[in-house]
């Protein structure tokens, strides 16, 4: 597993900055936990992360608190893919694991509000 996988997978939150059309960076705190060697994590299917990786699929990742301030670590660069419906279920079930309790129940919030295919998961291989 990569150095930079491992590191940002310990993180409770990593910002995640995606790149418009226009080439603008928009960073975005989110969960993420370690797959393999991937990072992975969840979003609603329509946001703008989601749109932004379908067109442009290279990705920056930095540790962060819980509001994308207070960064901390190296940077490092990566390419996102949206994941199909078992992988995106596998990503739910490996963010529940990784963030315990909390984890859970925002797993079944989530359901709750426009079950699975309201969400989508996000697979990030780090580059070197």
């Amino acid at each position: 597993m990569p150095g930079g996988i491992a590191r940002l997978g310990s993180e409770k939150y990593v910002l995640l900055t995606t790149f418009r059309r226009t080439g603008e960076a928009v960073a975005t705190p989110v969960w993420v936990a370690t797959d393999g060697d991937d990072l992975v994590l969840f979003s609603k299917r329509d946001a703008g992360k989601v749109k932004r990786i379908r067109h442009t699929p290279r990705v920056r990742l930095v540790a962060c608190d819980a509001l994308g301030r207070r960064v901390h670590g190296p940077e490092v660069e990566g390419t996102a893919r949206v994941l199909d419906a078992d992988g995106s279920e596998r990503a739910r079930r490996v963010i529940a694991r990784d963030y315990g309790v909390l984890g859970r129940v925002t797993m079944l919030l989530s359901r709750l509000r426009g079950g699975r295919a309201r969400t989508v998961g996000i697979a990030v291989a780090v580059d070197g």
